[in-house]
């Protein structure tokens, strides 16, 4: 993700104009590499989340709050000693590092006015919050780094603070002509590598854009660029960095549906095939972000077993479906061999013995044909003979036939499970899909005396019109909302011939206009296993018109009139309703 030096001058913007002059009221340390910090400022309580957890370091404000634990470690009390009640008097950023300085002003023992730096450093696994002294030397961090552990900085009491140029970056708001051109060319990398690893604070996705904005190729290298075109890109890389100069920001995070793929405090035109939607704070973005893609990483995690049973389900009915189509293209010539015994019967009097073919006018196609004879047998044997295989083979055709139509109704129905498991976004909905698999025989019920309520809704949207649609999100789902909670004059839509939802649009006696039928199509393709493209075959009719076979599978239905609309699967714009 682009947790840059871009995103953290955004931070930094906030959390000084939210936090100046606010004063520490309580410090809590709800993770042994976690802080949160209530702040009580002029415009009212704030409650600052700052993580240094190697795999996901954060810093934001948030709403929501944490236990702690009953005995507070030696960290937090050493900051409550310090800084309890003090005066937050300047956030501030070195240079475009992925470092925030808190200079707090407190009282000492002696009730003199001092002040004090506690610093968060957002850098991966190397990420830390170290608590400093006026002139830079280490009272304590939340993370001890001894010289075992690091050749290149030391982070323990008493050591001298600084921040570690290992990389020997520049620093991109304050670079000349000259000296950008020189960083980019003696780098024998791809122009976007060369971007980021010139300069401090420009992550991978910030250099693409970059590019993007200049109109180059990422990929070639900045030596095989005429100086001219080099310094078009400087000019490009100083105007989109004059954005942070100024504290323009505009912190975004770009979906892919319903899950996000990236976030960012300046605009990414590169992203121009995710949906990007605006935050009022970065704050804001960073905790919707990682919360949904936490949420939907867990989910995924939850449902793996789920997968592997309907993946293996899938599996088996896909090889046995090509073996039957196999079997069944064996018994093609079947009405040959019928054919052959009836010309055997017809002309085989006046065959010799021991002959070994008849040649015969085929009367169907007024063709001669060259019948196969066994030698040791009669003419009306070898008729019998052939009349045999035919026989076998329509026994096997029409078996098969049954078989294959059974194992393909299987193999649909296992997609529709499996495309209901991609848009499954709670655990109520794999209660439900399990239940599902249950039902179908896929999973073994256990029994048990305590019975488990399964609280599973359908997603519920409104359109720009405002009519309601509804969307299932399994085939128990899909049924219930077609055949039980839609009436006459409601609209069915579904994705032509691919998995997914049954989209239900509540006509309420109206006439649909034509923007609510475009967004229930939508619904329809997002929903399915067509989710992506841009165009996709979507069926819509009125839900008189839809039937459901007698035996058939959860969520199959029938309909033989229906019209058809192709549209893409993008829902942004449309407006879902919560619980």
């Amino acid at each position: 993700m682009a947790f840059d030096g871009i995103v953290v001058a955004d931070l930094v913007h906030e959390l000084k104009e939210q936090l100046t002059d606010g004063r520490i009221s309580k410090i809590a340390q709800p993770e042994s590499d976690e802080l949160l910090l209530t702040v009580k400022t002029p415009s009212g309580q704030k409650r600052l989340s700052i993580s240094a957890d190697a795999s996901l370091p954060l810093i934001y404000l948030t709403e929501s709050n944490k236990p702690s634990p009953i005995t507070a470690p030696n960290f937090c009390m050493l900051l409550r000693k310090h800084i309890g009640g003090g005066r937050i008097v300047d956030v501030w950023q070195p240079k475009l590092e992925r470092i925030i300085h808190f200079t707090i002003e407190h009282l000492d023992e002696l009730g003199d006015l001092c002040r004090k730096d506690l610093i968060v450093e957002i850098m991966g696994k190397h990420s830390n919050i170290i608590f400093c002294t006026e002139d830079g030397k280490i009272i304590d961090s939340i993370k001890h780094v001894s010289a075992q552990m690091s050749s290149v900085r030391e982070v323990l009491p008493g050591r001298e603070y600084f921040i570690p140029d290992t990389m020997h970056k520049a620093d991109p708001l304050n670079v000349s002509q000259e000296e950008f051109t020189s960083l980019l060319t003696e780098k024998p990398v791809p122009l976007a590598k060369a971007v980021y690893t010139s300069f401090t604070g420009i992550s991978p996705v910030t250099a693409e854009e970059i590019c993007s904005l200049a109109g180059l190729d990422s990929s070639v290298p900045a030596k095989e660029y005429s100086e001219d075109i080099l310094l078009h890109l400087y000019n490009q890389f100083n105007i989109y960095l004059s954005a942070v100069k100024e504290c323009r920001f505009s912190p975004a995070i770009y979906f892919d549906g319903q899950e996000p793929k990236e976030f960012s405090a300046l605009p990414l035109t590169h992203f121009s095939k995710y949906t990007r939607r605006e935050y009022s704070s970065i704050s804001e973005v960073l905790e919707t972000f990682y919360s949904t893609r936490s949420r939907i990483t867990r989910i995924r995690q939850k449902s793996a077993d789920l997968r592997h049973v309907v993946q293996t389900a899938l599996e088996r009915n896909r090889k046995k479906y090509d073996l039957q189509l196999r079997q069944l293209k064996d018994t093609e010539n079947r009405d040959r061999f019928k054919v052959f015994g009836e010309l055997i019967n017809t002309y085989g009097y006046n065959l010799e013995e021991g002959a070994k073919k008849l040649e015969a006018l085929n009367y169907y196609t007024n063709e001669m044909v060259s019948i196969p004879l066994d030698p040791t047998k009669t003419p009306q044997e070898n008729a019998q003979r052939y009349f045999g295989k035919y026989n076998k083979q329509k026994r096997t055709f029409e078996a098969l036939s049954e078989l294959s139509k059974e194992t393909k109704d299987d193999i649909t129905y296992l997609e529709s499970v499996q495309t209901a498991l991609d848009i499954a976004l709670t655990e109520d909905d794999l209660a439900g899909i399990k239940e599902e698999l249950v039902n179908a025989g896929y999973i073994k019920r256990k029994f048990t005396r305590k019975k488990t309520k399964i609280k599973n809704t359908p997603l519920h949207y409104i359109s720009s019109d405002g009519y309601h649609m509804y969307v299932g999100k399994n085939n128990l789902q899909n049924d219930e909302l077609t055949f039980n909670f839609a009436v006459g004059n409601d609209w069915w839509f579904h994705a032509k011939q691919a998995p997914g939802s049954h989209v239900i649009v509540k006509t309420n006696g109206d006439e649909l206009p034509d923007n609510t039928f475009e967004e229930a199509g939508r619904l329809a393709a997002y929903y399915s296993s067509m989710q992506g493209s841009e165009k996709v075959e979507i069926d819509y009719v009125e839900k008189k018109h839809v039937k459901k076979p007698k035996g058939a599978k959860p969520g199959f239905v029938v309909y033989y009139t229906n019209y058809s609309l192709v549209i893409d699967s993008d829902i942004s714009g449309i407006r879902e309703v919560e619980g």
